[in-house]
């Protein structure tokens, strides 16, 4: 920041965590950054503060780390919004003293936008300020870029180590009310090795996906496994939710180019990055990877218009005529709808584009089957069956669209474990035959 009235402004903006969250009063509506990005010495003075606060709603994606705020002891100060429950938000939504809000990804900016929720502060974190004095929100743009720029307040932990990335995910330094400056690691998540199962899934998966395709792919010992299969692919683009570390094998061995990209062509199009060390390192101020807000990654419209868009989505349950359960354990709320939808919808939309939903055959040591008859009570559908194209196991792949209940009832059998499927052709009535 060569002007010394921006360095002045940035002094000025500067003070301590306990000082920046001392304009929190009860009754506000508060958004935290997500996925990688959450400024944890702003939530930990937030926490500080409970006994001075009461009825404060948290909306919040998926996070890393500890929720101190969503505790048990915290239920009168705080209460969890939650846009996509986490593993550190689970039990106090399940529990009662939070709250799960089903909606697509690719609509959660507009809720801010709109203020329909009306944001009281946002608490991000971002790279230090460029020479023009904008912040990059570094790792993890999605909703976070509507909700500082709709919020009436803004505290921003500016992190020395946080990544800056580029795109549409700049926050202007007069937007940031108060600074916390920080210097310290970034979480970092490492997926578990891939299994057989996994493995042999990934395979089924890359029998789909042609030379010149554009990609979704998340992070997790699917996706893992599934990169191992597309070495021998040529010319890949990426346009996805989220990236991780195993995408860097396939840019290494110049197997993503992005050349046949129709949506940002040469770019990869990411909203959040969540891994190790490794890719956090990459994206840093890398001009190949392009940052934008979920309302436009996530848009079916734009995914649409990549050519051969390939998007692999996973399920806890898919019944035989089709319809997904993605976010919930029968009735016990487990994650949230995320970008699942969108992409299906997009992908569907695509020239060429290949919805695929991936999932093991079994669960809990193989004593249950994931295909089943009907989902299980309590359980809401996340993918209807309409928008399902391909349901893919380690048995093979079942090819659903313009299939009659029937049809479609038969072909996940086919790729259900063999010591359910007797069970699930007696069951097959209920779907019609």
């Amino acid at each position: 920041m060569p002007e010394t009235s921006s360095k002045t402004s940035y002094k000025n903006k500067c003070t301590t965590a306990a000082d920046a969250v001392s304009t929190i009063k009860s009754g506000d509506k508060i958004f935290i950054h997500a996925n990688a990005s959450n400024p944890f010495p702003l939530v930990d003075a937030l926490v500080e503060r409970a006994p001075q606060l009461k009825n404060v709603d948290v909306f919040q994606l998926l996070s890393l780390g500890d929720a101190k705020h969503a505790e048990e002891k915290y239920r009168d100060s705080f209460r969890v919004q939650s846009l996509f429950i986490g593993h550190n938000t689970r039990e106090a939504v399940n529990s009662g003293r939070g709250d799960y809000i089903p909606i697509f990804m690719s609509e959660i900016p507009e809720l801010f936008n709109s203020k329909t929720i009306d944001l009281d502060v946002a608490l991000i974190q971002v790279a230090p300020p460029d020479k023009n004095g904008n912040c990059s929100l570094g790792l993890a743009v999605e909703a976070t870029l509507a909700a500082a720029m709709s919020a009436k307040y803004v505290i921003a932990e500016v992190n020395e180590q946080m990544p800056r990335t580029l795109g549409n995910c700049m926050v202007p330094l007069d937007k940031i009310n108060k600074i916390v400056e920080t210097n310290r690691p970034i979480p970092e998540l490492i997926s578990r090795p891939s299994t057989d199962i996994d493995k042999a899934i990934a395979q089924n998966i890359a029998t789909l996906v042609e030379d010149q395709s554009t990609v979704q792919l998340g992070i997790g010992s699917i996706p893992n496994a599934v990169i191992g299969f597309l070495k021998n692919k040529k010319d890949l683009g990426i346009h996805t939710e989220m990236f991780s570390d195993g995408l860097l094998e396939l840019i290494e061995a110049g197997v993503i180019t992005n050349k046949y990209k129709t949506v940002l062509p040469g770019k990869i199009a990411v909203s959040f990055v969540l891994g190790t060390k490794r890719v956090y390192d990459f994206v840093h101020e890398n001009e190949s990877v392009e940052f934008h807000p979920c309302d436009y990654i996530n848009d079916p419209y734009i995914i649409a218009q990549n050519r051969k868009m390939v998007a692999i989505n996973s399920a806890i349950e898919v019944d035989l005529t089709g319809q997904v359960a993605a976010d919930c354990i029968g009735s016990r709320l487990y994650s949230g709808f995320g970008g699942q939808v969108d992409f299906m919808r997009g992908t569907a939309r695509s020239k060429g584009g290949k919805p695929i939903i991936a999932l093991p055959s079994t669960a809990k040591n193989g004593s249950i089957s994931k295909i089943v008859a009907s989902l299980t009570q309590g359980a809401g559908v996340v993918t209807g069956r309409a928008d399902v194209h391909y349901v893919i196991t380690e048995y093979g792949i079942a090819q659903l669209h313009g299939k009659s209940l029937r049809e479609r009832a038969k072909a996940l059998i086919e790729i259900a474990h063999p010591k359910f499927r007797a069970d699930l052709e007696r069951s097959t009535f209920k779907v019609g035959s």
